[in-house]
């Protein structure tokens, strides 16, 4: 499909209904429609009396609801509030009596005192006067209660029973309502998710089916079981289902589900979890067998922490207990700038997908029939910041950039990876958001790709869709948002965007049959992880929450950092001869650190092990350690929404400095742990400057004026400009964030104890002047690809305490065809005196090509254990596809014909062999 064809207006969908409610809008004609756009009046079509809420009033969904004390068996209930000015809840038919009356509450939003207070009266008496939850509930998130009792005459007499809610300050709220007769018995009750509009309280009726239900019967075909599971729902049901919060239907004995789960670099925000490291030092190790183990491990702590609560729960999940994870980033780390940065594996395709590739592998299992968790590729399409402006900017890359930097990596983790999810992203891409985008979700996806899985939306993505203030402005409404969603590919909302598809339908924007299409991806999800098969046949119900956390777990962690560490510089101070030293001082803000550890979008790690804890450990008893700040990490107290930092100070920097300083004339020795933290760049937090912050440039030339040798060891998820550093001091370890083990990984390098084998997976720029303007999303002068300066530390880089030489190196043949491979063999040999690691990469130039090509791309590369010594030969089998490049006249990828050259090396920047071939059609 060409480009220019994607630029669109805004739809006006008006497809026809479906079955039942084709019928139902016959039925009720135009007049439900205005009751509905009025809001005036609304009906709990579930409850044994006739019940209404009357008046000025919207629904509001509770954050955080899992989270409510207090509420009981009822706490599903408080998922929603009916909120308004002024309405009034009727129960009619009800016999003249005495009745208690209960009215739940609570506040999640609201998190002081006065902010909200209203009354609640029936007929002339008073229930509750300017009444503040926040106040009589003791804080937000706990359930407060109105309980009373009132006398009722028969409705004849003076109507119905009434109770009538009026704002004093902000507006009137309820959750639940409850009335018990004088026996105590309870005779209605509801929540305010069960009060709807009159279609919409059509919408609730239950299909009715005679055949026996056959859903959960493995015997049968997964598809037919969905099938049937969908067909039982009632439309309101189905609505509920394609969110992420999708709630229980008792009747049917469907648990409730949460979509939302993360497991970026370990099982996130459920408690203790093996805490890896960021995915940026991930990719440093240029390991995908690595990365696959990584992946099982989380795979496996997934399910153990899922299967403990689901079998507490009666097979219930919430909030960070399901085992759909949306991970991994595989967006391209265009800019170093953006906060997000950290959570990619880099600015390179090719390395991102074979990464990503294995990880989600190992997350998913091998299992032919289910999945031992499953991953979701995010964020789906062209997305890497800003932060601040995410929610609308649009962007529109040129062909080939799109097809050639920011879809390939998408592409291979579906077509190779078989991802059960993709994400789509927040932004827009050629003027249409990603969550609307039939170009991204339908055409490329699942026709071009063969897409099997679900597509969920970024979280309150849908919103943004309409909404001009904060997002795109693309259709008008809410439902037209859910509409356009829906019926581009989106199947799953997070957030409570979808609940628009109700009236959306009333209002012939979409049908039943688009939104069974969409229900039947989503549940897809569950199915092919056995939530719904006999536990004896599913393998993964066997882990318990004692394969969480484990030793085994802990060496992964552990093995991931070490092959992480990137050894930018030496001049031969490494390793560490502990004869030499007898007092080493540990300095810098990140040295002591342990929420740096653990990155953004993390676990909880049982045993963190610290900069200064490693070398503690790895120095031995001979030498003393001391420590000192010396600095915070920035003077700029901005942070990152969701990150922890525990090495804040309120001490005055020049105190800090002086108390560094003196400590490090003592010392043989200076450690200087710095850089970043996750507190620092972030989700919703991007850097203006990529130089390491002007406080810790002052503070390491004052240590280095102390003329004590010094070791910098970089903390960061992304490239830190030090030029002067690079200049002046002995050595630099790139350590990243690096998990609950890095301390002991850090401490491994500088003593030898591991000889470092970690490459940038990213370019490190000597400048932000060096860099384009923030919102270009052009790869001019970016990326190794095709950055026009001088690099402080390629793409690729990374030292050994060891030597390594290629030799040999040859091609099986000096031609071969444009679908055909190329054969490339060296000999690698360690020619130093320690056991090492090198990875070997290899780019290839393309000659004379007809279009404007990158100075060099990778193409391959393989990581070799050498021996001192010793020599390995290496074979690599490199596809032709891997130089196809996007073709915008015939709007397809083509390997051209002609001359190439293949670069073999240990850098981008570091060539050792350059090898010509030729490729024929």
């Amino acid at each position: 499909m060409h480009i220019h064809t994607l630029h669109r207006k805004r739809p006006k969908h008006r497809p026809t209904l479906s079955h039942s409610l084709a019928a139902f809008f016959i039925f009720v004609g135009l007049g439900v429609q205005s009751s509905l756009v009025d809001a005036a009046e609304e009906v709990c079509a579930s409850c044994s009396h006739q019940v209404s809420v009357t008046g000025e009033f919207t629904h509001e969904r509770e954050q955080g609801a899992d989270q409510i004390e207090g509420a009981g068996e009822d706490l599903q209930a408080f998922r929603e509030a009916i909120v308004g000015d002024s309405f009034a809840i009727t129960v009619a038919g009800l016999p003249e009596g005495t009745y208690s009356i209960i009215i739940g509450m609570v506040e999640t939003q609201i998190h002081q005192a006065g902010a909200r207070s209203f009354t609640v009266t029936s007929g002339e008496k008073m229930l509750a006067e300017k009444y503040d939850i926040f106040k009589e509930a003791g804080g937000s998130r706990k359930a407060s209660y109105v309980i009373d009792t009132v006398e009722h005459s028969d409705d004849a007499l003076r109507g119905p029973l009434k109770v009538e809610f009026t704002g004093v300050k902000g507006k009137a709220k309820f959750n639940t309502f409850e009335v018990l007769d004088a026996s105590g018995d309870r005779i209605v009750f509801f929540g305010a998710t069960e009060i709807s509009d009159p279609f919409a309280a059509e919408a609730t009726k239950v299909p009715e089916i005679q055949e026996p239900a056959i859903w959960r019967n493995p015997d049968h075909p997964m598809d037919v079981r969905i099938k049937d599971l969908i067909r039982r729902m009632s439309f309101a049901e189905k609505v509920a289902q394609l969110q992420d919060d999708a709630p229980a239907i008792e009747r049917l004995g469907l648990p409730a589900y949460r979509y939302w789960n993360e497991a970026l670099h370990g099982v996130a925000n459920n408690g203790v979890a093996t805490v890896f490291p960021e995915p940026v030092g991930m990719a440093a190790t240029w390991n995908p067998g690595l990365m696959r183990e990584e992946g099982r491990v989380i795979g496996v702590e997934g399910r153990a922490k899922h299967n403990d609560y689901a079998s507490r729960n009666d097979g219930n999940s919430k909030w960070w207990t399901g085992l759909t994870f949306w991970t991994p980033n595989i967006n391209i780390f265009r800019d170093p700038r953006w906060g997000r940065g950290q959570e990619t594996y880099g600015e390179d395709p090719y390395l991102t997908a074979e990464m990503s590739i294995e990880f989600i592998k190992g997350m998913q299992g091998d299992h032919p029939d289910y999945m031992l968790s499953m991953a979701c590729a995010k964020h789906y399409a062209v997305h890497s910041g800003p932060e601040r402006s995410r929610y609308r900017f649009n962007v529109d890359p040129s062909e080939r950039e799109l097809y050639e930097m920011y879809l390939p990596q998408f592409e291979r983790a579906v077509r190779e990876g078989k991802v059960g999810g993709v994400m789509s992203a927040y932004n827009a891409v050629y003027g249409v958001p990603a969550s609307a985008s039939e170009f991204l979700l339908e055409e490329l996806l699942r026709d071009q790709w063969g897409f099997e899985g679900y597509v969920v939306s970024d979280c309150s993505a849908i919103g943004n869709i309409w909404n001009e203030q904060r997002g795109h402005g693309y259709v008008e409404t809410p439902e037209e948002a859910a509409a356009v969603a829906v019926k581009a590919g989106c199947n799953l909302c997070c957030g409570g965007d979808y609940n628009a598809l109700m009236k959306a339908a009333q209002m012939e924007l979409i049908s039943e049959d688009e939104i069974d299409q969409a229900l039947y991806y989503t549940l897809w999800t569950r199915f092919r992880m056995g939530m719904f098969d006999p536990v004896d046949l599913v393998p993964f119900n066997k882990y318990t929450i004692e394969d969480n956390d484990t030793p085994e777990h802990s060496k992964v962690a552990l093995d991931v950092a070490r092959q992480s560490m990137v050894l930018l510089k030496n001049d031969g101070i490494l390793p560490l001869a502990r004869s030499k030293y007898k007092t080493i001082a540990v300095i810098g803000p990140n040295g002591a650190s342990k929420s740096m550890l653990e990155g953004n979008y993390h676990g909880s790690a049982s045993h963190p092990i610290s900069i200064l804890d490693g070398v503690k450990m790895l120095a031995g008893p001979d030498i003393e350690v001391t420590s000192a700040l010396g600095s915070p990490i920035r003077l700029d107290k901005r942070q990152a929404a969701w990150s922890a930092q525990d090495n804040t100070t309120e001490r005055p920097v020049d105190e800090l400095k002086a108390e560094a300083v003196a400590l490090a004339e003592k010392a043989d020795l200076i450690i200087y742990a710095g850089g970043i933290t996750p507190a620092q760049e972030g989700e919703g937090l991007d850097r203006d400057q990529i130089e390491l912050p002007s406080v810790q440039q002052d503070l390491v030339k004052a240590l280095h004026a102390t003329g004590k040798p010094m070791v910098f060891v970089n903390c960061s998820g992304s490239a830190v400009a030090f030029p002067w550093e690079a200049e002046h001091l002995p050595a630099i370890l790139q350590a990243w964030y690096p998990g609950q083990n890095g301390g002991q990984a850090v401490a491994e390098v500088l003593f030898g104890a591991f000889n470092p084998c970690g490459h940038l997976p990213l370019t490190f720029y000597r400048s932000t002047d060096d860099l384009p303007e923030f919102t270009d999303y052009s790869f001019a002068n970016r990326t190794y690809r095709y950055f026009e300066g001088k690099a402080l530390y390629a793409f690729g880089h990374g030292l050994s305490y060891t030597r390594f030489d290629y030799r040999n190196g040859k091609l099986a043949a000096d031609t071969v065809p444009a679908d055909g491979a190329i054969m490339l063999s060296l000999t690698v040999e360690n020619s130093g005196k320690m056991d090492g690691a090198d990875v070997i990469q290899v780019y290839y130039r393309h000659l004379n090509s007809r279009v404007e090509q990158p100075k060099k791309v990778l193409c391959g590369f393989a990581r070799v254990d050498v021996g001192s010594g010793d020599s390995e030969k290496v074979t690599l089998d490199i596809s032709t596809e891997r130089m196809r490049y996007w073709d915008t006249e015939t709007s397809q990828y083509v390997v051209e014909a002609g001359d190439y050259e293949i670069l073999v090396g240990a850098a981008s920047d570091d060539i050792r062999m350059t090898l010509p071939i030729r490729i024929n059609q």
